[in-house]
């Protein structure tokens, strides 16, 4: 058994509305010799530039407790320059509630509703929303900024050759 295609990956994974949007790029996050996570990104046109609609799904390759996912988000955050406001506060607060502690196979999918707000898919289904576009394109930032920390991730993620 190998590749993405294990039948315990793709059961939780699978967000049908994710499924229905174009691929944009995928890359796969290793930090030292640790495999984070699969990342995969998708759009309604293909094309991170034309897009109206983003998603981003990540496939955990080993096991991070929500708490420490949170804490990870607010440190890019800070890392990419974005005003911590008491908004931001909580919205992190927010995730801490709606987020589960991840298992090595699980994954989590943000879908930009029509409203530009960030929907969250688990395992176990629809995890929670947060209304906010401005909180949508600041998630999204963390992979998609020209300054992410992860330089070539971001190019594979955003379809860059």
């Amino acid at each position: 058994m190998g590749g993405f295609s294990s039948p315990a990956l793709a059961s939780q994974c699978s967000v049908d509305a994710f499924e229905t949007l174009q691929k944009v790029g995928e890359t796969r996050l290793s930090v030292w010799f640790w495999d984070v996570y699969d990342a995969e990104l998708r759009t309604d046109t293909g094309s991170l530039d034309s897009a109206e609609q983003r998603a981003l799904q990540l496939s955990y390759l080993r096991d991070i407790k929500a708490n420490d996912l949170v804490d990870t988000t607010a440190e890019e955050w800070e890392r990419l320059g974005i005003t911590m406001s008491d908004e931001h506060q909580q919205w992190l607060d927010d995730l801490r509630d709606m987020w589960p502690n991840v298992k090595e196979g699980d994954c989590i999918t943000l879908l930009e509703t029509e409203q530009g707000h960030a929907k969250f898919f688990g395992p176990s289904g629809e995890l929670g929303e947060i209304n906010s576009a401005q909180f949508t394109d600041d998630f999204l930032a963390i992979w998609l900024d020209k300054n992410s920390r992860f330089k070539k991730e971001r190019d594979e993620l955003i379809g860059v050759q």
